[in-house]
């Protein structure tokens, strides 16, 4: 959960609104990707991006930091898409290091954004709500079209992803989940939104003070799913590219760990819960 937890040490240092430094991955340019199914990887080495194939067009996940939207636009060309082929565009959650990009590549593209409620008004005005202990880190502001709901499918040719809200991270976090087909046989493919606190404040936190308990909403929420493919917005955290190497080197199945999530969780919840007792004590 190393980079998930801090966001930005410029601006941890300097109390800065927008960040002028951040681990130098996460504008990395990387190589795109087929992952599994309709599945394919445009983002850099330590943010993630992912593309859908529908028969109908594409549908973005997240964009990544405001830098990358031309890295993000070449892998997408470089997989042999078109840029006005992207119909849809959604999200994991309303922070810069995954949604700076929003503006531009909903500008570039044509394409509908679609929101959680509770992230609406944070991409509306480029501002998360939640008290941290870095301060404000804004973001372009991004038009929201179509405000999402709770475990309602999103379709777009004939490919559908379901909307969990998994709220902590920010207040609208969103996780996905969809079914895919390769070798032969259904996947269930979960795209996790983050769960690490990540310099929240869950004591006293008055721009969401409903923090705490929704942390434990999500953890017991993500223990109720299966996954057999897992993609967070943080590569490392599963691996993405590791795995990405090891397919190209004959490991079929790479992507494929119906084990991870689980761990995954309770490496989260055992953070949230060290991170909880040290600001009580503190």
């Amino acid at each position: 959960m190393r980079r998930g937890l801090l966001v930005c040490l410029a601006a941890l240092l300097t109390g800065a609104s927008t960040p002028t430094a951040w681990p130098p991955e996460w504008s990395t340019p990387a190589q795109p990707f087929h992952v599994v199914g309709p599945i394919y990887y445009v983002g850099t080495q330590g943010i993630a991006v992912y593309l859908v194939k529908t028969r109908r067009g594409l549908i973005l996940l997240d964009a990544g930091l405001e830098e990358s939207a031309p890295q993000v636009k070449r892998n997408i060309a470089a997989l042999g898409f078109r840029l006005r082929d992207v119909k849809l565009i959604i999200a994991t959650h309303a922070h810069f290091d995954h949604a700076a990009a929003l503006a531009a590549l909903k500008h570039d593209t044509g394409a509908a954004f679609a929101s959680s409620p509770a992230d609406r008004s944070a991409y509306d005005t480029g501002t998360p709500p939640s008290d941290t202990n870095y301060g404000v880190i804004r973001f372009a502001p991004v038009k929201v079209d179509r405000v999402l709901e709770d475990g309602k499918s999103v379709t777009l040719g004939g490919t559908s992803l379901t909307p969990l809200i998994t709220p902590g991270h920010t207040p609208g976090c969103t996780s996905w989940t969809m079914r895919v087909t390769e070798f032969g046989r259904k996947l269930d493919v979960l795209f996790p939104c983050s769960m690490s606190v990540a310099g929240n404040k869950l004591v006293g936190n008055k721009g969401y003070p409903g923090i705490v308990s929704d942390f434990r909403r999500t953890f017991a929420r993500m223990r109720a799913l299966r996954a057999d493919v897992v993609l967070p917005a943080h590569p490392e955290l599963a691996d993405v590219l590791g795995r990405a190497k090891r397919r190209d080197a004959g490991e079929k199945a790479a992507f494929v760990s119906p084990d991870f999530l689980p761990r995954f969780v309770d490496e989260a919840d055992t953070a949230f819960r060290t991170e909880l007792t040290k600001q009580e004590g503190s």
